[in-house]
């Protein structure tokens, strides 16, 4: 009978037809559920008192959830062998984010304890991931050993947390993003351009699924309230506007062929906590732009100025279509200047639509794209 650890073989680099799995997917639904337990406490947190302390704690909390889904897509797109101890494994994952999307509401009250218990589910099921492939992958042992030594060390520091100061969260968060970088240059794991792409791409459609799914919630309770339509009309269009060009925006052309190195590669899935974050935190701000009459556009425009700007750094700068590039860089600022106007909502989907127009009118077809383009 072969060994269990044995089945564990790397996935190649090219292989060919290699999509998401059902299981990744289920993964990525379940995630979905605490990140919308964040964004539905950050609503909350921007139309009270001190809304930049919900801002921070839905920033820390974000960096966990967005961590543990990352580190968990890069390992499968290497080690996905889709057997019993794998899916089991796997499973254990999405209860450790469960977890932790039951004790979001209590971390923006200051109580990171269950919060950091899900982590550290999630976490320790990954490191018994990498033992597993440090037995079945000679090639990468050292590798997939500093993987699951560097994981476990972080999570002892977790745990420590609550005693800490809070500074201590910055640390830990850089000893966190320092793992993989230090794992990898041992000897590169075997990851698939196109299927870490998708990954990614799948990810992002259900975080501005998730926008679009609060703000409508936010324009049917208004309109149970008796709210007057004809600016709830305005809101909603806008906003949908809105989700409709980040979409637009992020999905304009392929991209997975950008992946030309490790080091590009880890910039660009690095960068993406900016682009989840913002995609997630729009819905939480049109919700309180719906419920405040639009007189916080901050709550929108810094979001989606934030994900403007990411999407230009990740998929247009690298292309090095210098137009383009002022183009996106300006609407950002228009972006973030227009909650100064009355009407701040639907001048940021004005904005967003404008540059969708731009981007169709100045960027090359997908179909002219070179094979080969500069790094990150």
């Amino acid at each position: 009978m072969t060994t269990w650890y044995r089945l564990m073989r790397p996935r190649g680099m090219h292989e060919v037809h290699r999509v998401s799995t059902p299981l990744e997917l289920f993964f990525d639904l379940c995630f979905v559920v605490a990140v919308s337990q964040a964004a539905a406490q950050l609503h909350h947190a921007l139309g009270s008192d001190h809304p930049g302390n919900g801002v921070l704690h839905y920033a820390m909390i974000f960096f966990g959830i967005w961590w543990a889904w990352m580190n968990f897509t890069w390992f499968a797109t290497a080690y996905d062998t889709d057997d019993g101890v794998y899916r089991t494994t796997t499973l254990v994952q999405i209860t450790g984010v469960l977890i932790m999307a039951a004790g979001v509401p209590r971390a923006f009250d200051d109580d990171f304890r269950i919060v950091i218990a899900g982590y550290v589910v999630m976490r320790l099921a990954m490191v018994s991931q990498w033992l597993r492939a440090a037995k079945a992958d000679p090639d990468r042992r050292r590798t997939a050993l500093r993987y699951a030594g560097g994981i476990f060390v972080a999570q002892v520091l977790w745990v420590c947390l609550p005693l800490l100061p809070l500074w201590a969260f910055g640390v830990f968060v850089l000893l966190e993003m320092a793992v993989p970088i230090f794992a990898e240059s041992a000897e590169p794991t075997t990851w698939h351009p196109h299927h870490i792409t998708e990954r990614y791409s799948l990810f992002t459609l259900i975080v501005l699924g998730e926008s679009v799914l609060a703000a409508t919630t936010a324009t049917q309770a208004a309109l149970d309230s008796g709210t007057g339509v004809g600016d709830l009309a305005t809101l909603a269009a806008s906003g949908l506007l809105i989700v409709f060009g980040m979409w637009w925006l992020y999905f304009d052309r392929p991209v997975f062929y950008l992946l030309t190195s490790l080091r590009t590669s880890i910039i660009w899935g690095y960068s993406h906590y900016l682009v989840f974050a913002s995609a997630a935190a729009v819905g939480a701000g049109l919700e309180e732009a719906v419920e405040a009459h639009d007189h916080i556009g901050w709550a929108v425009a810094v979001p989606v100025a934030v994900y403007v700007l990411s999407a230009w750094a990740l998929q247009v700068r690298p292309r090095k279509e210098h137009v383009l590039d002022a183009v996106h860089l300006l609407a950002a600022a228009l972006v973030l200047l227009t909650p100064l106007t009355p009407w701040a909502v639907p001048a940021t989907a004005l904005v967003v639509v404008l540059l969708v127009v731009f981007s169709l009118s100045l960027g090359r077809p997908s179909s002219l794209e070179q094979p080969a383009p500069s790094e990150l």
